[in-house]
């Protein structure tokens, strides 16, 4: 039988927001979001939702929506990407100088099927178990429900080691959508939680999106974050024009790449790469 997935306060203190992280390898806030919040990204989600990104194959789901750049979509996203409490939560567990590493927006449709079982930080190649190199924030935007192919987790898999499902296997399944790992397992709990809600997740815990045997779409927004010298999973100063992030806030500048990790790592020509930015109007 699954184990019953606990909620957390956001008004807990950061030491034990951090302690539950790593004893569970998740965290699930309930209703951070208002409804005027919601509404927003709905609607500047809405543009993008009508089958001009489908998934590729079945990793990415063939009947799903997968809407990558958002934060060269609408200034909406920002708002999620540096949210307060992820970001303290980012800079507890992966340290200072945090980048973005992805921030999509992913709409499941009926009929989809369960994803390959993954964990996020796998493309850094270091032995487990260790600490995780990446974050993940999984916001919804649609009420995650137990039919409607909510993300479905395996706590305590942040430990694991290699032994589980082989590398070569698991790396299949990125390249191809291929479905080669293990699919099952007693603790496989589907995160169900009200629309607004905020789930973290280490980058080393198991998980996958699960299968939507409804009637009805459910849409996430899922920023990522990794440790300042680690390569994003995004080529975020492509994937947002230079003219979009000077018009961001210093602090999701920094997380976009345009930060220096000490003591020079990041620069372009010897220079701080916010120097390469247009003056903001």
């Amino acid at each position: 039988m699954a184990v019953k997935l606990r909620e957390t306060s956001a008004d807990a203190s950061t030491d034990e927001l951090v302690s539950r992280l790593e004893e569970d390898g998740y965290l699930i806030f309930p209703s951070l979001l208002s409804s005027a919040e919601i509404d927003a990204v709905r609607e500047a989600m809405r543009p993008h939702l009508c089958g001009e990104y489908p998934g590729r194959n079945d990793f990415e789901g063939y009947k799903s929506e997968r809407v990558y750049a958002m934060l060269a979509k609408s200034p909406v996203f920002a708002d999620l990407v540096a949210h307060p409490l992820m970001l303290g939560l980012c800079e507890a567990v992966l340290g200072p100088n945090v980048l973005l590493s992805a921030c999509l927006g992913i709409n499941t449709h009926p009929g989809e099927t369960a994803q390959a079982l993954h964990f996020d930080d796998a493309f850094y190649d270091v032995p487990r178990p260790r600490r995780a190199l990446s974050l993940g924030a999984f916001w919804a935007i649609d009420e995650f429900t137990d039919t409607n192919g909510a993300t479905e987790i395996i706590p305590g898999s942040h430990r694991w080691s290699d032994e589980g499902p082989p590398r070569e296997e698991f790396e299949q399944a990125f390249e191809t959508g291929g479905t080669g790992v293990e699919q099952s397992h007693p603790d496989l709990t589907p995160v169900v939680m009200p629309a607004g809600s905020l789930m973290v997740g280490l980058g080393t815990m198991w998980h996958r999106g699960g299968p939507n045997r409804s009637d009805a779409s459910r849409l996430a927004i899922t920023p990522q974050y990794c440790v300042a010298w680690g390569r994003q999973q995004e080529n975020m100063t492509l994937s947002v024009p230079p003219q979009i992030a000077a018009t961001y806030s210093e602090r999701v500048r920094e997380l976009i790449g345009y930060s220096i990790h000490p003591p020079f790592m990041g620069h372009v020509g010897g220079r701080h790469p916010a120097k390469t930015l247009p003056e903001r109007d």
